[in-house]
């Protein structure tokens, strides 16, 4: 299934309401990825129901487990590519490099 939201040419990101976001690192095995993704989405869950149950030790730590899926998955902490660019992760793309293809996108 291919995804609505655009994505960078180089893959890093994709782009939420002019925003850029990181995208999980293309190079994990797919049963890596897989189970990171699993645990990401029981994490997100366990968010929920600690915030519905008003557990504020239990959030802590269901937020400490998105948080460490989303960095083992490269969506989060030290960058996944090797080129030495930096990291635009949650930056408006009209003030990164990629504003003059974003624009040209938007526009066709």
């Amino acid at each position: 299934m291919a995804s609505p939201l655009p994505h960078t040419p180089d893959g890093r990101y994709f782009i939420v309401r002019g925003r850029l976001w990181r995208l999980s690192n293309p190079t994990l095995p797919a049963a890596t990825r897989d189970a990171l993704v699993a645990e990401l989405m029981s994490a997100r869950r366990d968010v929920g129901a600690r915030k519905r149950a008003g557990n504020a030790d239990g959030l802590r730590k269901a937020r400490a487990r998105v948080d460490c899926a989303k960095r083992a998955l490269g969506e989060r902490g030290p960058v996944w590519w090797t080129d030495g660019a930096p990291d635009l992760n949650r930056m408006l793309v009209k003030n990164t490099p990629y504003a003059a293809w974003f624009d040209e996108l938007s526009a066709s």
